[in-house]
């Protein structure tokens, strides 16, 4: 259970790391410490998910998928980015790669 856990912290953090990306880009170069400590504390996290059992395909797969999907979702709605058809059929087709890497796995 802890290693979903690990896993979801991972995944949320890097999300907010990479909107803080975003902003830092656009010329608030503060915003890189929260990136990169962003960025740290993810790893840390899916390391840890990975120590405690999950399979580096599984967390991998769920961390990325996760991650652009709500990134992608996310920066829409701060950041008035496009998310056009072609776009959420692209996410779909990553949760469909990740579905099949678990059931894979099962």
């Amino acid at each position: 259970m802890n290693e979903w856990l690990y896993l979801a912290g991972a995944i949320l953090i890097e999300i907010a790391a990479t909107l803080a990306l975003r902003v830092a880009s656009a010329g608030r170069r503060p915003w890189y410490v929260g990136v990169v400590a962003g960025y740290v504390a993810s790893f840390l996290l899916l390391a840890l998910a990975l120590d405690a059992g999950l399979g580096i395909g599984v967390a991998y797969g769920i961390w990325t998928a996760f991650g652009v999907a709500l990134t992608a979702v996310l920066s829409r709605w701060l950041f008035t980015e496009p998310l056009t058809r072609t776009m959420m059929l692209g996410i779909a087709l990553i949760a469909a790669g990740v579905f099949l890497l678990e059931l894979g796995q099962s």
